[in-house]
């Protein structure tokens, strides 16, 4: 079953909006929505913490994610809408994007690893999906 990860920065409680008929446009909107955190595992830890800061950008070549790390260190990443969620933006290393869960994903770049809310949609029903 091919599967079509949609992401978003909102809290697990949060309801998302499905009447988005613009990929684009979606991911934009729910890129917007957080309380500005989210739980890393960094430098190869086991456990995830709430310690991880996040920093949205949006501009005319689209919308940028920057995770900050609680030690300065940061990693950014591009929003894309093709069904990968995040792509490193600074080229260096791959991000990998897998799903945990229903309405949650992981994102690993070498040994730092994020745990971000998310939609995940069956691509075979999604009318909406990319």
């Amino acid at each position: 079953m091919h599967y079509n990860i949609k992401f978003s920065v909102l809290l697990l409680s949060c309801v998302l909006v499905a009447g988005c008929s613009d990929p684009e446009e979606e991911a934009a909107e729910l890129i917007n929505r957080d309380d500005g955190t989210l739980a890393c595992a960094l430098a190869g830890a086991e456990d995830f913490t709430r310690n991880c800061d996040v920093e949205r950008v949006s501009n005319d070549d689209g919308n940028q994610m920057i995770f900050r790390h609680p030690d300065g260190g940061f990693r950014r990443f591009d929003v894309v809408t093709d069904g990968r969620a995040l792509v490193s933006a600074d080229g260096a290393d791959e991000a990998k994007v897998t799903i945990v869960e229903d309405g949650l994903i992981e994102v690993q770049v070498e040994d730092d690893r994020y745990q971000l809310p998310a939609r995940v949609a069956d691509t075979a029903t999604d009318t909406n999906a990319s």
